[in-house]
């Protein structure tokens, strides 16, 4: 079970039962990929982070600067085009994204393969109470028609939305016309990919200013993760959004928050290693990305 969306049992005012999900953020360098010089290398591990982030369902991927003299701007665009472009839909991404250079080998993402990628392209398979990603084409009065990757329109009656707008729709009926319902993604009861998020400030600005419930920093220095397990598992399940946070490749959690003056241990409430008894002399932010993952995944996957 995805560990960001172990379902929870929750008892509306109205006495309806509906499915409450923990919200798992994850934090990465804007320098994750500036030790690699070509735009295809960077393109490959941007993907493996991106195809990394789906398999665990994390909610959100935030990009925070660790260089602080430096500008870090371009590299964080990349980073977030690259990451956008992944989460979108096949059957959107040439109506939502424009030829732009940091595009040009996207051809070797991975794809994702979550539902919110549908491979069906026919509108007779659609069935009612299906939830799908759209983009808004075509404004008829008070209505818009929305493409939701068949080959049929989808009808939304009494919507006004700007065109070229991403939204998420709930197929209401499937006859001569696909009708639809604009929806709320917290409705969907599957994953529905990340978010992506440019932080043009620094990881201590970050802990500082969004209110997560649960941080979680990973380093090579931190407590040996079994030994901190327990007092983890009953924060995790107290906590409903989770920020898991990550090094760069030439620097750590540590340093990074040292050149802001700031103690790691006292920013964040837990820091653990998760690759005990490395036999490199540094792991990369892509694989202490899996590695952490995986493990927070078979600890606290289940916990409710």
């Amino acid at each position: 079970m995805l560990l960001a969306f172990k379902q929870r049992l929750a008892i509306t005012r109205n006495g309806v039962k509906l499915l409450q999900r923990k919200s798992v953020a994850i934090a990465i360098p804007a320098s994750v990929v500036s030790d690699i010089p070509h735009l295809r290398e960077k393109t490959s591990k941007i993907g493996l982070i991106g195809r990394t982030a789906a398999i665990f369902g994390v909610r959100e991927i935030i990009i925070y600067k660790d260089e602080l003299k430096l500008d870090q701007r371009a590299d964080m665009e990349l980073i977030a085009t690259l990451l956008s472009y992944m989460e979108t839909p096949q059957y959107l991404r040439k109506k939502l994204f424009k030829l732009k250079p940091e595009l040009r080998y996207a051809g070797i993402l991975p794809p994702l393969r979550t539902p919110h990628h549908p491979l069906s392209k026919e509108a007779k398979e659609l069935k009612v109470g299906e939830f799908r990603e759209g983009v808004t084409v075509v404004k008829s009065g008070n209505n818009m028609f929305v493409d939701i990757g068949v080959d049929k329109l989808a009808l939304i009656r009494g919507a006004r939305l700007p065109l070229e707008k991403r939204v998420t729709v709930k197929i209401t009926g499937v006859n001569k016309y696909v009708m639809a319902s604009l929806a709320n993604r917290d409705e969907v009861p599957h994953y529905c990919g990340y978010s992506v998020t440019m932080w043009d400030d620094s990881f201590g600005r970050l802990v500082a200013k969004r209110l997560f419930d649960l941080k979680i920093a990973t380093s090579k220095y931190g407590v040996f993760f079994p030994s901190a397990a327990g007092k983890i598992a009953e924060r995790w399940r107290k906590s409903e959004k989770i920020l898991i946070a990550f090094g760069a490749p030439t620097k750590g959690l540590y340093e990074i928050v040292k050149l802001e003056g700031l103690n790691l241990d006292r920013i964040v409430d837990f820091v653990v290693n998760t690759i005990p008894g490395q036999l490199t002399e540094t792991v990369r932010t892509e694989e202490a990305l899996i590695a952490s993952l995986a493990v927070f995944n078979c600890i606290f996957g289940f916990k409710v």
